[in-house]
Parts: structure tokens; C-alpha cells; sequence
């Protein structure tokens, strides 16, 4: 199966979700390329500060996944057009006015590792 160039998964991420609210981090992410699967959530990292996968949910279809319980034998399927929310779980004051770097390392079953880096204004 072919690897999506960098560049189309970045389309994923929602431009201007970025959000800090009540001692959590949040972002949102819309699937508009095509079914995916994610057997990972590994860590994810804005600015400076790193959160592992024990801070890190993923809502969508009204359901709370923790980060935690995504695996192989757990995978989240990421249908077309499927919404959902990264949810960070740690009261870090790690968002800046202005531009803001974030890295997603995510896992999927055919690319394997997947280092995405987006940025977004807050």
C-alpha cells in the first residue's frame, strides 16, 4: 500500500483548533483524505514540552480514547470525513501568542512510525 507524502497528512489537522482551556490542551483533526487506521498514539509535542501517551485522548464519535489503549489489537479507524479531538491532559502553559509548533508520532500499520510536524497560530 502507498505511503501519503507528508504534505496531504498535514491537511488532516483543522488550522485554528489549537485551544488551551481548564488545564488541557486541544486540538481538532478531520479526516478528509480517506479510511486510515491509527495503531498508535506514541506522543505529541508542542513548542518545547512533550506529552507522552499517558496525558493524551483522542475523542471522536462521542467516545474518550486514551492514548494508552490505542494499539494493534485497539486500533482507532479514521473513516473519510470522521472528526475528532486530541485531548492533552497536562496543565503546561506551553502555548505561545503567535506561532506554535506541534509534532504528532503516531503509528500506522502500513507506514509504521509517522512523525507529523504542523504549525498554527494561537
Amino acid at each position: 500500500m502507498a505511503v501519503l507524502p507528508d504534505f496531504l497528512i498535514k491537511r488532516v489537522y483543522k488550522k485554528g483548533s489549537l485551544r488551551q482551556k481548564e488545564g488541557v490542551i486541544e486540538f481538532d483533526l478531520k479526516n478528509v483524505l480517506g479510511p486510515g487506521i491509527i495503531s498508535g498514539l506514541e506522543c505529541i509535542q508542542i513548542n518545547e514540552h512533550i506529552f507522552s501517551k499517558d496525558v493524551i485522548t483522542f475523542i471522536t464519535g462521542g467516545m474518550e480514547l486514551l492514548a494508552t489503549k490505542v494499539d494493534e489489537m485497539n486500533p482507532i479507524h479514521f473513516r473519510l470525513n470522521q472528526e475528532g479531538t486530541m485531548r492533552l491532559l497536562e496543565d503546561v502553559k506551553c502555548l505561545k501568542t503567535g506561532l506554535n509548533k506541534i509534532i504528532l508520532e503516531i503509528m500506522n500499520p502500513e507506514a509504521g512510525r509517522l512523525k507529523i510536524t504542523l504549525t498554527d497560530n494561537l
